[in-house]
C-alpha cells in the first residue's frame, strides 16, 4: 500500500508544469575565465535549461554573464543569437563587449547574417525577421511589465518559436505578479492567467491587486526557481560578498517653503493628487531649480539632475553653465551619443527624465544626483538612483530631494513605498535561498522522498 501511494505521490510531482528543457550541459571550465564563481554559477544555470531569467541587482555584471550566455548558445547551434536592449545600453554593451573580449554587431541588415552576437534597440523590434536567431537575450526585460503594452505583446509573438530566450533585469517587485508572470510566459513557461489562477488570489477591483495565496508561497517560489534565480548580492545563493558591497547611501532631502498663496486658508496645501501635480510643478519651478543650481554650480564634481517637465530641463540649461540636456523629442542617435558622453566624462551635468535613462545605464563615475521634482513612482526613484548606487562605485553616493511643502504627500507616499519594498524583498531572497539549498542538496541525492504524514499508512 504504502508503494503505491509513494508512486501516486510521484505521479503527482511529474504532473506539476515545468519550464521545458531547451538548454545543454556545459562544462564549467568552459566558461569565461574572467568570470566570479558566482556569475559562472547562474550562467550554467541558464544554459542547461536554455530558457531562463536572471533578476539580479544593479551592479552583480549581467551584461557579462548575458554576452557569455549568448556566446555559448551561439557556438552550439552555429547560428546567429540577438541581444535587445533600451536605447543607448547597446553602446554600453558593445562596449562591455570589447574588454572581455566577445565579438559582438549592431545589427544593421539581416538579411545576411553570420553566426555571432548581434544587437539593437527594442525601438528596432518592427524591423527583426526573429527567426533568423536561435537565441534572444532581453536586456533590461522588465520592458515586459506591461502586460497590456504594445512593446510586450510584439516580443511575445515574435519570439514565441525561438529555441533560446533569456531575460536579464533587476531583481522585480515581488508584490508585482504581472512582471513575474509575463517573463513566465515569453519563456513559454507558464502563461500570466494560469500563474495567477494557480498561486495568487485577487485582492478587488484593481487588476494589479494580486497577493500569493498563503498555503502557496513556497510552492510560488519552487517553481519560480526552475525558471530564474532572483539575487541582490552572491551571498544570497550562498557564494562570497567580497567586492559586492554596496557604497553608503547619503540621502539629503531640500523642503522649499512656499509662498502664500490666494486660497481662501491660513496655510497652503500640503497634498497634491493627479489631476493637480503637474500644475503644482509649474508654480513652484523657480524655487525648486534655484536650489537644484545653488547646489552644483557650487561644486566641480559630476551630477545627474532627474526632472519632469521640458520647462524645467530649459530653465536649468540657463542657470547652469554647460549643462547638457538630453529630451524626448531628441533623435535616437544624439540621446545615444550625449547619454553615453556622460559615463566617459565629456560634460560634468546631466539633465534628463527618468524614462529616458532609469535603465540599464552605467554612471559609477557619478555619485551625485538631485531629483528636481518627484513623482509618486518608487520604482522610477530606485532605478535612476541604483545608475551610480552600484557595485563598482568607489564614493558615497549624494541624492539630494528636491521637495516643496506643498508636496509633502508625496514624499511621504514614496518612502511608504520603499519601506514595503524592502520587506517584501527579504521575504523573496529567504525564500529562493532557501529553495536553494533545497536544490543542491537534492542535486547531491542527500535528500530521501518522504511521505506527507496524511499520506501515511498505520
Amino acid at each position: 500500500m504504502e508503494t503505491r501511494i509513494k508512486e501516486y505521490a510521484e505521479h503527482l510531482e511529474r504532473k506539476k508544469k515545468r519550464p521545458k528543457e531547451w538548454g545543454f550541459s556545459v562544462d564549467e571550465s568552459t566558461l569565461n575565465t574572467q568570470m566570479f564563481a558566482f556569475q559562472k554559477y547562474c550562467v550554467k544555470r541558464a544554459i542547461e535549461t536554455g530558457r531562463f531569467a536572471l533578476f539580479e541587482d544593479c551592479g552583480l555584471g549581467k551584461t557579462f554573464q548575458q554576452l557569455e550566455w549568448c556566446k555559448q548558445v551561439c557556438d552550439r547551434e552555429q547560428r546567429p543569437v540577438i541581444i535587445l536592449t533600451p536605447l543607448a545600453v547597446s553602446g554600453q554593451t558593445i562596449k562591455e563587449a570589447e574588454k572581455f573580449g566577445y565579438s559582438i554587431e549592431r545589427l544593421k541588415d539581416d538579411a545576411f547574417l553570420s553566426p555571432k552576437i548581434y544587437i539593437t534597440n527594442y525601438e528596432q523590434l518592427d524591423n527583426i525577421d526573429a527567426s533568423l536567431f536561435c537565441g534572444v537575450a532581453l536586456d533590461e526585460s522588465s520592458i515586459l511589465k506591461n502586460f497590456e503594452g504594445k512593446m510586450r505583446n510584439s516580443l511575445m509573438e515574435r519570439f514565441v518559436n525561438t529555441p533560446y530566450k533569456s531575460c536579464w533585469t533587476a531583481t522585480p517587485s515581488p508584490n508585482d505578479p504581472m512582471e513575474l508572470g509575463n517573463h513566465s510566459e515569453f519563456l513559454g513557461v507558464m502563461s500570466r492567467n494560469e500563474m495567477l489562477s494557480m498561486y495568487f488570489v485577487h485582492d478587488g477591483g484593481d487588476t494589479s491587486k494580486w497577493r500569493i495565496k498563503g498555503h502557496a508561497e513556497k510552492d510560488f517560489w519552487q517553481w519560480v526557481s526552475t525558471w530564474a534565480i532572483m539575487i541582490s548580492k552572491p551571498s544570497d545563493i550562498g557564494f562570497d560578498d567580497t567586492g559586492y558591497i554596496l557604497p553608503e547611501l547619503n540621502m539629503i532631502e531640500n523642503i522649499i517653503e512656499t509662498h502664500k498663496r490666494d486660497n481662501g486658508m491660513l496655510f497652503n496645501d500640503i497634498a497634491v493628487n493627479a489631476t493637480n501635480f503637474n500644475k503644482e510643478l509649474r508654480l513652484t519651478l523657480v524655487d525648486r531649480l534655484s536650489n537644484v543650481a545653488d547646489i552644483v554650480n557650487n561644486s566641480s564634481e559630476n551630477f545627474i539632475i532627474w526632472i519632469k517637465q521640458d520647462m524645467e530641463g530649459e530653465y536649468l540649461r540657463k542657470i547652469i553653465p554647460g549643462a547638457v540636456e538630453v529630451k524626448g523629442s531628441d533623435k535616437p542617435d544624439v540621446k545615444e551619443s550625449r547619454l553615453l558622453g556622460f559615463a566617459n566624462n565629456e560634460f560634468r551635468v546631466l539633465i534628463t527624465k527618468a524614462k529616458i535613462a532609469q535603465y540599464g545605464l552605467n554612471y559609477q563615475n557619478c555619485h551625485n544626483q538631485i531629483f528636481a521634482s518627484l513623482d509618486f513612482s518608487f520604482e522610477s526613484l530606485y532605478q535612476a538612483i541604483r545608475r551610480s548606487l552600484r557595485f563598482g562605485q568607489k564614493h558615497t553616493v549624494n541624492i539630494y530631494i528636491i521637495t516643496t511643502d506643498t508636496m509633502q504627500n508625496v514624499i511621504a507616499n514614496i518612502k511608504e513605498k520603499q519601506k514595503k519594498f524592502h520587506s517584501m524583498q527579504r521575504h523573496m531572497v529567504d525564500a529562493m535561498r532557501n529553495i536553494f539549498t533545497f536544490r543542491e542538496k537534492k542535486e547531491q541525492n542527500q535528500i530521501e522522498f518522504k511521505l506527507p504524514t496524511f499520506l501515511k499508512v498505520s
